[in-house]
């Protein structure tokens, strides 16, 4: 069976953890998690990187910063991971969703200032496949009507929008490392801050609301409670994982995007014929290879072709079910507009095995298979 994800593994991992160890320094704030966090500085030019237990957290400190309270609206897609909106309705804020665009199953940047009413907190981009959203719209919007930009970049380090990289275009960007992710702490995220004055107090909401990190760096004698917060973060045996790969970015980075091209190109003829839809990737926007998808004709041919392919021992999934057709998102979110993309593009979308290692003969199996599928041999 062809797995659909293995999580990235360079060799130095378990050497990483045993130093952690042996510096008997393996909660937060050791010398990985310091490392991380100035790599993602250096890589992407933030004011500050915070390495967190997950995306999920770092959305929710972005939240925290942004001061969303009972009543506000934030809005976002509908087409994304369930913590996207959960951030903010745990703090008591509605998720207002707008429709995606069908080319990047990106956020619609042209349906987004009708969804702003006088509640209206803050936009959360979703950089799908690592692909940008067209932020210079979305910006545009938030100057004008005095809104927070978060960006979900869960699943777009390294890649970038007009040379900007993902995560440092808003005022805050949120990394995910799970295992699935092209870099992984197995569960872990970071929090990409761009406004000096937020950076002081995610350190204290982040270190359980403590100036734990003003004490560590000398600025005080002792620490001491000076504000609400939680613990967001992670384990420096997990940030000894995280840096090998990071050390080795690069080259999973060229890896992965081998065999994306690898399969955009044996997979070309059938995009020319009509059978399937390939990714596309805007002008202007750089992405990091971390899915392959095509799009089938709808559901049902989808549901097929995934059974076809579990037959010949490949692992391909769907993706998500809409937020807004969620129980819980009936709950806290409401749809604004029309879903004329939504719901018809993410039943057509289907995620092809890609992660470092990934075999091109195996890739050349795969396509072979999909081209049976669709009677092209």
């Amino acid at each position: 069976m062809i797995r659909f994800n293995v999580p990235p593994y360079t060799g130095k991992e378990m050497d990483y953890i045993k130093q952690a160890v042996e510096a008997q320094k393996i909660c937060g704030d050791g010398e990985f998690t310091k490392k991380c966090g100035e790599w993602i500085e250096k890589r992407t030019g933030t004011k500050k990187c915070l390495l967190t237990t997950s995306c999920t957290h770092a959305t929710e400190l972005a939240a925290l910063l942004t001061d969303i309270k009972e009543g506000d609206e934030v809005i976002m897609p509908s087409y994304t991971f369930v913590s996207t909106a959960d951030a903010f309705v745990l703090r008591g804020a509605k998720a207002v969703f707008v429709d995606i665009r069908p080319d990047t199953m990106n956020i619609d940047e042209t349906k987004i200032e009708a969804a702003i009413t006088e509640r209206t907190r803050a936009i959360v981009p979703v950089h799908y496949a690592g692909v940008s959203c067209e932020m210079d719209t979305i910006m545009d919007i938030a100057k004008r009507h005095n809104l927070t930009v978060i960006e979900d970049a869960a699943q777009g380090i390294l890649s970038t929008y007009k040379g900007k990289p993902l995560g440092v275009i808003g005022d805050f960007g949120c990394f995910s490392f799970h295992e699935t992710k092209n870099y992984s702490m197995g569960e872990g995220g970071a929090l990409l801050i761009q406004r000096e004055k937020d950076i002081e107090e995610a350190e204290i909401i982040r270190e359980k609301g403590t100036n734990r990190s003003r004490f560590f760096r000398g600025q005080i004698d002792k620490y001491t409670w000076v504000n609400f917060g939680s613990s967001y973060l992670p384990s420096d045996m997990n940030a000894a994982y995280l840096y090998a790969q990071l050390e080795l970015a690069d080259e999973i980075f060229e890896d992965r995007m081998n065999s994306w091209e690898h399969y955009r190109r044996e997979l070309a003829p059938l995009a020319e014929k009509g059978e399937i839809e390939l990714p596309v990737i805007p002008e202007g926007c750089s992405h990091n290879a971390h899915m392959f998808y095509i799009k089938a004709k709808d559901l049902e041919e989808r549901t097929a072709l995934l059974a076809f392919l579990k037959e010949k021992g490949i692992l391909s999934v769907f993706h998500y079910i809409p937020l807004h057709s969620a129980p819980a998102g009936k709950k806290f979110g409401r749809f604004h507009g029309e879903d004329i993309y939504t719901t018809r593009e993410s039943e057509r979308l289907a995620r092809l095995p890609m992660y470092y290692g990934l075999k091109s003969e195996q890739v050349e199996y795969i396509c072979e298979q999909v081209k049976a599928f669709y009677g092209m041999g």
